[in-house]
């Protein structure tokens, strides 16, 4: 099982690499289904960490 700050890092890098490649995320302004998909994982996986972060306190 990955750490809260693994899986932070791993949804960002995974999104920001879609976002570069993404053909229909560079012409249009508006994100792609895929694009919004990614984005709710990293901020689901921020999320956890910020929990995983108030627990250790």
């Amino acid at each position: 099982m990955t750490s809260p700050e693994d899986a932070l890092h791993q949804t960002r890098a995974t999104y920001e690499e879609h976002v570069r490649t993404c053909r229909q995320c560079h012409a249009d302004t508006m994100p792609c289904a895929v694009s919004k998909l990614l984005l709710r994982a990293y901020n689901n996986a921020r999320r956890e960490q910020i929990r995983a972060n108030s627990a250790a306190r």
